[in-house]
């Protein structure tokens, strides 16, 4: 999507910025997709896959996540999606002001700025609201549930690393299939 278009989509959505950190290695693409074998909450994988263990609050905010995306009446692919854009931009852990390391105004699980209109840092540090305002944004692009989770997160975050999100799929996918009727 050109530069002009994702902004014209990311101005209807309230949501025009810049930024985002790079959380993690960048995935090198694999020549095949992995086939995912519940294609409820995705239809296929692309690329090397990352993985990290989960402790107790990223564990929740992954969840926080999942009952957010319930709460927007969206489907488990809003979810995926959710949960691997944090997976790059935070690792699932809702940062607050990191002084020197902070990318600009960076803060909560998707490295929202406030400068750039995404909330308070209040607001942008509450797991619930985030994940909400990242919503909002993905809403606004044409055919997100369809296109490759990297495309459809890049096109609401405009990360420097637009195919970092990629890696996190698989994980993603899984947390969602586990937690999404619990």
């Amino acid at each position: 999507m050109n530069t002009m278009l994702r902004k014209s989509v990311l101005g209807i959505a309230g949501l025009a910025f810049t930024g985002g950190i790079f959380a993690g290695p960048v995935a090198a693409h694999a020549a095949e997709p992995v086939h995912d074998s519940k294609p409820a909450a995705v239809a296929t994988v692309q690329g090397a896959q990352s993985k990290i263990d989960l402790n107790d609050e990223q564990l929740a905010n992954a969840k926080a996540i999942i009952a957010a995306t319930k709460k927007a009446g969206l489907p488990e692919r809003a979810a995926v999606i959710s949960i691997a854009t944090s997976l790059q931009e935070s690792k699932l852990e809702n940062l607050g002001h990191l002084g020197d390391a902070n990318d600009h105004d960076s803060l909560g699980l998707f490295q929202q700025r406030p400068s750039s209109g995404w909330g308070s840092p209040e607001q942008i540090t509450n797991p619930e609201y985030s994940t909400l305002a990242f919503l909002k944004g993905l809403k606004q692009v044409d055919g997100w549930d369809k296109m490759p989770l990297t495309e459809a997160a890049q096109t609401v975050q405009v990360s420097a690393y637009p195919d970092a999100y990629a890696q996190w799929e698989q994980q993603a996918t899984d947390v969602v299939n586990q937690h999404w009727n619990s």
